[in-house]
């Protein structure tokens, strides 16, 4: 399959045309914030060790989920008055983490450079494969494999250009 790159930079430019408004112009959101991004774990100990221990995100809090009973809803606090959520879902067989058409691509969490230096080295020290680009962005999986982005730029901006 070939791509037409010049079609979709193309169909790019239209559509910032049409939609895009420069902040003078643009209108206030009618959202306050991410209250939380709910994901769906395996091992609610596995999950907490890895995103309290190694990315270093506390928990905040774990109840049973309202709307499945014996499931775990918990919160870790990714900083910025949000919160990453996780539900286990026991007695489902849930297939593996899969890139799907309106699911999760991946989860970009904003962390100062000093953080993102350490955040690495911890990764380093539990043996978890990531990809380093652009010097800003490190890709790895969590351990039911979605895909995490741990970035060094300021909240509003993606290497250099302003996004806010």
């Amino acid at each position: 399959m070939t791509i037409d790159r010049e079609a979709i930079a193309a169909e790019r430019d239209r559509i910032r045309n049409d939609y895009l408004r420069e902040a003078p112009d643009r209108p206030p959101s009618s959202a306050r914030g991410l209250h939380h991004f709910a994901l769906i774990c395996a091992d609610v100990r596995r999950t907490i060790e890895f995103y309290q221990n190694v990315l270093e995100f506390p928990l905040t809090e774990i109840f049973e989920n309202r709307d499945y009973p014996g499931s775990n809803h918990f919160f870790f606090d990714i900083g910025n008055g949000n919160l990453l959520a996780f539900f286990d879902l026991p007695g489902l067989d849930l297939g593996p983490y899969a890139e799907v058409l309106g699911g999760l691509h991946h989860l970009a969490i904003s962390v100062t450079p000093d953080r993102w230096r350490h955040l690495r080295s911890n990764l380093d020290a539990a043996g978890i494969p990531y990809d380093v680009e652009s010097g800003t962005s490190i890709y790895f999986r969590d351990p039911d494999g979605a895909r995490l982005e741990l970035l060094a730029d300021p909240l509003g901006e993606m290497y250099g250009a302003k996004v806010l």
